[in-house]
């Protein structure tokens, strides 16, 4: 019998107080067993139409459940890269002033810099207030900052170098797509110890970033080239290379980070808008991983 089936082992489905609905005068027997056995058809019909019916239904969204989910947090990333490129073309046109990069007039570095600072203020915002709560509105601005920034920078660089631009960006593609592979796959995990490690390189980054824009402000002659201290060889190679490649094996694990990160609040069952979070927290990753291998791709074509 359908009512034997374990899916329906549920209590909702076991109704005790289903018999005190009849009649209190006993029934024959036979009219007893045809009523029995027709209410039990009725159910077991209601129920297989119940379950069929649940099956043919699509699966509960970010909408439906009010809950973060995988594909929405990618959604909305996608939507935040499409605000960024779109900015990133009026960074790159702002730039060069309306001329191609091949016979540029004067530079116009405001893009790079009114992109980098208003981003780089309202990424504290989203970072400080977020406890509280998300504001799509500050992500979204955050994003088209990006883009002048990306833009501006970009352009200064396809300037001198023709063609980096297409490689820094197939090679960040790559980068980000090997390592949400490797993500998926579950080959890659975040471990506390590797993560220790990574904040630990971080900081010595940053100190060390920190130090090189001072000594190329104050022009330090050990700061010598383009890039101060990352100009200088070892062994006839940049110190920026050296660097640089660590800096992209850091900024990869910062992306299985951020992977983690939208796993768990999913497991957790995030509010919904805690998508926004995460889609920026990849976006404030890639957006990094890019400048860096752009730089790393300056520095090795600056030096030959």
């Amino acid at each position: 019998m359908a009512l034997n089936n374990p899916a329906f082992n549920n209590p909702a489905f076991q109704d005790k107080k289903a018999g005190q609905q009849y009649p209190t005068n006993t029934p024959p027997a036979a009219y007893s067993t045809q009523t029995a056995s027709a209410q039990h058809a009725t159910v077991d019909a209601a129920a297989n139409a119940r379950l069929e019916g649940a099956f043919a239904a699509p699966p509960a969204g970010a909408i439906e459940t009010g809950r973060m989910t995988i594909e929405d947090t990618v959604w909305k990333t996608v939507g935040l890269f499409a605000i960024l490129l779109v900015t990133a073309a009026v960074g790159w046109f702002w730039t060069l002033g309306g001329t191609s990069t091949t016979q540029p007039a004067a530079l116009n570095i405001l893009p790079w810099i009114v992109g980098a600072l208003g981003g780089f203020v309202l990424a504290m915002v989203v970072i400080f207030t977020s406890r509280k709560k998300i504001r799509p509105a500050l992500i979204f601005a955050y994003a088209a900052f990006e883009g002048l920034f990306i833009g501006g920078i970009s352009a200064f660089f396809e300037v001198q170098f023709q063609g980096i631009v297409l490689q820094a960006t197939l090679a960040t593609i790559s980068v980000v797509g090997v390592t949400l592979a490797l993500f998926a796959s579950g080959k890659v995990r975040a471990s506390k110890k590797a993560t220790k490690v990574f904040m630990i390189a971080m900081i010595g980054y940053l100190v060390f970033s920190l130090i090189n824009v001072g000594l190329m402000i104050f022009n330090v002659p050990i700061a010598g080239g383009a890039f101060g201290l990352l100009s200088n060889k070892i062994f006839g190679i940049p110190l920026g290379l050296i660097i640089g490649v660590v800096v992209v094996i850091m900024a990869a694990y910062s992306l299985v980070l951020d992977f983690d990160n939208v796993q768990q609040g999913v497991r957790n069952g995030a509010p919904r808008e805690y998508a926004w979070l995460g889609a920026f927290g990849i976006m404030v990753t890639v957006v990094w991983l890019y400048v860096e291998i752009l730089r790393i791709l300056a520095i090795a074509r600056g030096s030959n």
